[in-house]
């Protein structure tokens, strides 16, 4: 695992130059993408470099982590509608060629057969992961098992609290995702995860240099072959060097 700690813009510069480098190499890549506000800027320079003509998404595969339970894609909280704003409608992508989990017809079955898609598609050339404040990488929560593949998840209370500044109340935060399980997280050949802000400091803290365990699903990136972690310096806060 390689650790960078930089300002925040520098963070999201040098993870956008990872990605379009890689478009520019591999046109038809297959990229695994997360929501939030962490990967809001990124996604702002991947579009930028699509209207300046350096990168093309044309022929691109991409694969969202999660989605959740209950909300279609037209929902202003659902992470399809997210996408659609924040990078699909912008660039040349074909959406046919964009997967988000289903969060409305959603069964144990039809969540395996997302994993069937990743690996029909070639597998995730490169994964975007953010880090809860309790260390969950997608929506596996801790405590979730390291061989899980795409799942139904109950979501912590911390989680729906955190999320809830996007829904008009607490009310409205879903209690259940769909979300990629850690096995299919670790299938990519390379990851990278953005952390920003003294908020995540001890999830990153556990991730990075805490034991490997459940209770940190993302301490397990350190078991993956390429995983770049962008922190800036509040997030690298409470990291013991």
């Amino acid at each position: 695992m390689q650790v960078i700690i930089d300002s925040t813009a520098k963070c999201v510069n040098q993870a956008a130059e990872r990605f379009s480098a890689l478009l520019r190499r591999k046109p038809d890549a297959v990229l695994g993408l997360a929501t939030g506000s962490t990967p809001e800027a990124l996604y702002g320079k991947l579009i930028e470099q699509y209207k300046a003509g350096i990168i093309s998404f044309k022929k691109v595969t991409t694969f969202n982590l999660d989605e959740y339970v209950g909300l279609n894609g037209d929902h202003p909280q659902s992470y399809r509608r997210f996408m659609q704003e924040k990078l699909f409608d912008h660039v040349d992508i074909d959406l046919k060629q964009t997967h988000v989990p289903d969060g409305v017809h959603t069964t144990p079955e039809n969540a395996a057969d997302y994993d069937k898609m990743i690996e029909a598609a070639g597998g995730i050339d490169l994964l975007l992961l953010g880090i809860g404040n309790n260390g969950h990488i997608g929506f596996n929560e801790p405590g979730s098992s390291f061989d899980a593949l795409t799942h139904i998840v109950d979501l912590n209370e911390s989680t729906r609290q955190a999320n809830a500044r996007f829904f008009a109340s607490i009310n409205e935060v879903p209690k259940q995702a769909v979300t990629m399980g850690i096995h299919t997280i670790m299938q990519a050949r390379s990851i990278i995860l953005m952390a920003f802000g003294a908020g995540k400091s001890q999830a990153i803290a556990g991730a990075v240099t805490g034991p490997v365990s459940a209770d940190v699903p993302a301490s397990v990136l350190r078991l993956h072959p390429d995983v770049t972690m962008f922190v800036d310096d509040g997030a690298a806060t409470d990291i013991k060097v």
